[in-house]
């Protein structure tokens, strides 16, 4: 384990209870319930750590990072639980657990879902106001809102789903998971600016340049592991987007041509960290863990 992995480890290991926190085990509610079981089946918990380490690299040393931290997991576990419903990608397993829809329904993930949308919201706007002023959680919450709907992952994933079978240019690969897988990672950053109230104009573009292309490398790591990942460490199914017929960046570029192109992501998003004025080590290890990461 790397020093880096071992800090996300201790992370985990503090944002797992508080996470769990949101959602009482003690609740006789079904779809609670199975909101519950996908927030705690596990997970990198890479956007919440994400926030906080921009929050960190601005500046912020208390934890007004959490309430957004906790919002932009929920909103995550949404799109895992629509993602694996067999209108979508039809998958049986997520986080090496059966999904949501396998483990209760197809109506109760659908809820499930919808009801986790609203609690990340509920639970944004309902930060401690000394924590985070009310002109901050409207920027927060209205970038969390874009992301994840049609000019974020709703919309790619739409696009996606139509570019099944399809042969697409790089170009309209890259459109895609921008909005899809991006968008949200690039909203957790952002959102962890947005807790330093004095962050500049100039400074959130960085972030959210930064935040565009360790999502698109995300996306091309997760594609070159759908090809050469192993189905016990990855947690999923390995293979799945060959069956889907998915586009992917291995389909396109070749997996050499696919690394290559994820290893520019990473340095171009590196280089992006030289001109910040603090301490970015956290988001330059993440960065690096997104191009080395197995799962």
């Amino acid at each position: 384990m790397t020093a880096f992995e071992s800090r996300l480890a201790t992370f985990q290991a503090t944002f797992e209870p508080l996470l769990a926190a949101e959602f009482p085990l003690a609740s006789d509610n079904r779809v609670e319930q199975a909101a519950r079981y996908s927030v705690v089946a596990g997970g990198k918990r890479l956007r919440p750590f994400l926030v906080r380490a921009a929050a960190r690299a601005c500046g912020v040393q208390d934890d007004r990072w959490l309430s957004p931290a906790l919002a932009v997991e929920m909103i995550h576990t949404y799109s895992l639980i629509h993602d694996d419903l067999p209108a979508m990608d039809d998958d049986d397993l997520r986080r090496g657990h059966l999904t949501c829809h396998k483990a209760f329904s197809e109506a109760l993930a659908i809820l499930a879902g919808d009801g986790l949308q609203m609690q990340a919201i509920e639970t944004l706007l309902s930060a401690p106001d000394a924590d985070l002023n009310a002109h901050q959680k409207l920027k927060m919450t209205r970038c969390l809102s874009a992301a994840s709907g049609f000019k974020g992952m709703v919309g790619g994933q739409a696009l996606d789903i139509g570019a099944e079978g399809q042969s697409v240019s790089l170009e309209s690969l890259r459109h895609i998971h921008a909005l899809k897988t991006g968008a949200l990672i690039t909203a957790a950053i952002e959102m962890g600016c947005l807790c330093q109230p004095t962050i500049s104009d100039a400074q959130l573009a960085v972030a959210r340049q930064f935040g565009g292309l360790i999502g698109l490398a995300f996306q091309v790591v997760d594609d070159i592991l759908d090809v050469n990942g192993d189905t016990a460490v990855l947690g999923k199914a390995q293979g799945a987007d060959v069956q889907h017929h998915k586009a992917t960046y291995p389909a396109l570029l070749g997996l050499e041509g696919a690394k290559q192109y994820a290893t520019e992501l990473y340095e171009q998003a590196i280089g992006l960290l030289d001109g910040w004025q603090s301490d970015t080590r956290e988001l330059h290890d993440l960065a690096s863990f997104v191009l080395m990461r197995n799962r």
